[in-house]
């Protein structure tokens, strides 16, 4: 295994020097550099990956592999909320006012952590701060910050270092210890940018001594933190998004039985008794999800955090677990608690990423799994351990507490209720009793999209319907005949038909095989419809472990379910036959992404597919239409580019940033994006993957206006055809994929009555629309 290891090492070493070479020779070679960040981009390098793509799309605007690896790679490095926040003047202003207030009360030198864009640098340089030093761990973002400072004619008077924070050392890279921090290195749960870390390490090595206490001296010899706190806030919600894509709710999905054998859990869950440092949270607009939410509790205090503090950060990840109890105010079911903080940046300015602020934050969500009832009434309580290791907010082992336990909450704070400490321990204790702990089922961990999809019925019944259809087709044989096509069959039959399509019976067997992405059970599927060899690619032990479970449950004979890649020495030979001289009667591909965009190279894979197809057999999907409308939409807007220098308090930085908007928008969801649509859906363009001469590469769409306005995005989705009876709307309610968004440089007026003619091109998986009139 090692020797394996040094020789694929080797070959990558060998590789990079002849692109080297290649680019000595040819520094302009838009191809090269473009072969270049691909190879970069598998290995993880995606901020070197960023920069050959870059100069790929610079040297040839018009070389379409390079343009659509550069918006992918570049959705990863300048991550998307950079433009909301920028956007967002109310954070930008109360930052600017508490930087002013710290310098013109004495602090003349700065230091800015995770500088980003450079904005709170140039907030405190015009705010009159003698001496300014920014740095930026991000090659993309140092080189855009640089970019930005010298725009703005201040590359002379802000230091900046392409370091992290924790690798700055006094005198080699700033010459003394500065009056004041400023950073923003929070997300959506306060700590998961490493802020406590590089605060501990500040406060050790970059920062002068805090003031001391109750005395009245000048600040300048003083150190300090903006923002100098945080409140953290929770609630127990109720939430049927949330729980769709953290819980397995079926316990049989189209005819196959989930087996009480296996538990599936969402990464979040994982992480709270692992060792790894998984982020133990997700994160969530509320005010935009999907069905909405109900608070089943008051909104209660957490915990707070003094940044000005080096003791209290010192201890915040030593803490012991502590626990935490909510009353239930509302009857419901317990799905998550989110949270959200008050980030008190002096004492007077502060901003809120609470849900019902209008602002440009997200929320923490911590779902709830394992338990064995989710239900709560007026008068339980909901209780949870709180702890911040690893530098994590971490709510774990949340649960409730019906009321009978008789524990009473009634004379405690409204605000905090923590209970009698010995009290909540005995009551927690016997809460094992309403936890899901089955010894010997097996786990199963699964992404949150691949759980939406175990829920999505609709899926998995239109696949059992047209994958019946085809082997009722190829094998029209008695035993056939009773398979559970439609969900109503006679199960002893259909038993029957599987005993005797053992190996050394007939039928023939027919062989089917899944290359959809992730956690599938469609091969289960295949294999209830009769005498089938069904074989899935999915690669995880324990998926596949947790798959052979499900098969058992459903009494397969061991032969029908098979594990493809264990039998191929190369994954890139996934869609070759079976060793027996076999072809394959189904061939299933995923087509879309979850993110809303075309599968890469899945036309490639539709082309060795149907080379590889039994006559009479399918690939499903068999085709794909694309449909979009035209809508107005300052969010997409505000979410895809900064909107000239208002925002940014007259600071030149959208042209910078704004290098890095990309023209499609993913993981939407059209049900919640706020927006108006000005025409109805029309078809854009057919991909077909059993008869390509039915696609074109380019067309072009007439789109009558319905609504005036101004056209600034035209979001677009997948009808999947599975046959001619069966399909699947991508933008549906129980869809477990997202949609997307061409989001226009130059919003269009338009009049009711207009007509639009929309330039829709396809290019191996990227599909572009310019709107012509």
């Amino acid at each position: 295994q090692k020797k394996k290891e040094l020789d694929s090492l080797a070959r990558i070493q060998d590789l990079f020097n002849c692109y080297e070479q290649a680019l000595e020779l040819y520094p302009n070679d838009e191809v090269i550099c473009n072969s270049m960040g691909e190879h970069l981009f598998r290995m993880g390098f995606r901020d070197e990956a960023a920069g050959y793509f870059h100069k790929a799309v610079k040297l040839n605007p018009d070389f379409a592999d390079a343009k659509e690896n550069f918006y992918r790679v570049a959705n990863w490095l300048v991550e998307r909320w950079h433009f909301i926040m920028l956007n967002d003047t109310k954070r930008n202003l109360t930052y600017l006012k508490a930087i002013e207030n710290a310098v013109r009360s004495g602090c003349k030198s700065v230091l800015d952590i995770g500088t980003g864009t450079g904005i709170l640098s140039m907030f405190a340089k015009k705010a009159g701060a003698s001496f300014v030093y920014a740095c930026e761990l991000s090659k993309t973002m140092y080189e855009l910050a640089c970019d930005v400072i010298a725009a703005n004619n201040m590359e002379s008077e802000i230091k900046l270092l392409h370091l992290k924070s924790l690798d700055i050392e006094i005198p080699k890279h700033i010459p003394e210890r500065v009056s004041l921090i400023v950073t923003e290195t929070v997300d959506a749960g306060l700590f998961g940018e490493g802020i406590v870390e590089s605060l501990i390490h500040a406060w050790e090595h970059l920062l002068l001594q805090p003031k001391p206490k109750n005395q009245d001296v000048s600040t300048g010899d003083y150190g300090r933190v903006i923002p100098a706190s945080a409140t953290i806030f929770g609630m127990a919600v109720e939430c049927k998004e949330i729980r769709r894509h953290h819980r397995v709710e079926m316990q049989e999905v189209a005819g196959v039985c989930l087996s009480n054998s296996v538990q599936f859990f969402s990464p979040t869950y994982a992480s709270a008794g692992s060792e790894e440092t998984v982020e133990p949270y997700t994160t969530e607009k509320l005010s935009r999800i999907p069905g909405g939410y109900v608070p089943l509790t008051e909104p209660c205090q957490v915990m707070t955090v003094d940044f000005n503090n080096l003791q209290e950060l010192k201890s915040l990840a030593a803490r012991k677990p502590w626990k935490l109890s909510l009353p239930v105010t509302e009857r419901g079911i317990l799905d998550a608690v989110v949270v959200w903080f008050v980030l008190q940046l002096d004492d007077e300015h502060a901003l809120s990423t609470s849900p019902s602020e209008e602002t440009c934050w997200e929320q923490a969500v911590y779902p709830v799994q394992g338990l064995l009832d989710y239900s709560v009434k007026t008068g339980d309580t909901v209780v949870m351990e709180v702890c911040c290791q690893d530098c994590y907010l971490k709510i774990q082992k949340i649960s409730s507490l019906t009321s009978e336990c008789g524990m009473d909450f009634s004379d405690q704070d409204d605000m905090l209720s923590l209970g009698n400490e010995a009290e909540l321990c005995n009551a927690l204790a016997g809460l094992q009793t309403t936890s899901k702990q089955d010894g010997n089922a097996q786990v199963c961990v699964l992404e949150s999209t691949e759980i939406a999809l175990l829920n999505n019925v609709l899926y998995h019944e239109c696949f059992k319907a047209a994958m019946g259809k085809v082997l009722l087709a190829l094998n029209p044989s008695k035993d056939l005949q009773s398979m559970d096509v439609d969900g109503h069959g006679s199960r002893v039959n259909l038993q029957e038909s599987q005993n005797k399509s053992s190996l050394d019976a007939a039928p023939d067997p027919l062989y089917i095989l899944d290359v959809s992405e992730g956690f599938s059970i469609l091969p289960v599927i295949a294999g209830k419809l009769g005498p089938v060899r069904a074989y899935s690619s999915i690669e995880k032990e324990q998926h596949q472990a947790a798959l052979n479970v499900i098969a058992e449950a459903n009494h397969f004979p061991k032969e029908t379910l098979e594990f493809w890649l264990s039998h191929l020495e190369d994954e890139n030979v996934v869609l070759q036959r079976p060793k027996s001289d076999k072809l394959w009667s189904i061939i299933i591909l995923d087509v879309i992404e979850t993110s809303g965009l075309i599968q890469q190279e899945v036309m490639e894979k539709a082309a060795i597919s149907r080379c590889l197809l039994h006559s009479g057999g399918k690939i499903f999907p068999q085709y794909v239409l694309v449909y979009g409308m035209l809508v107005e939409s300052e969010s997409l807007l505000l979410e895809s580019a900064v909107q000239g220098t208002e925002p940014t308090l007259g600071f030149n930085i959208a042209p910078f940033i704004n290098q890095f908007k990309v023209p499609v928008r993913v993981y939407l969801d059209l049900s919640t994006l706020p927006c108006l649509p000005l025409s109805k859906p029309a078809e854009l363009l057919r991909l077909d993957l059993m008869n390509p001469l039915l696609n074109s590469s380019s067309r072009e769409v007439k789109v009558q206006i319905c609504k005036s306005g101004q056209v600034t995005a035209i979001p677009f989705w997948y009808h999947i055809h599975l046959d001619e009876d069966h399909s699947l709307n991508t933008s549906d309610e129980s869809s477990h994929w997202n949609q997307a968004a061409v989001v226009l440089d130059e919003p269009i007026q338009v009049q009711v009555g207009d007509e639009l003619v929309l330039d829709v091109q396809h290019h191996k998986s990227n599909i572009s629309i310019t709107v012509k009139w």
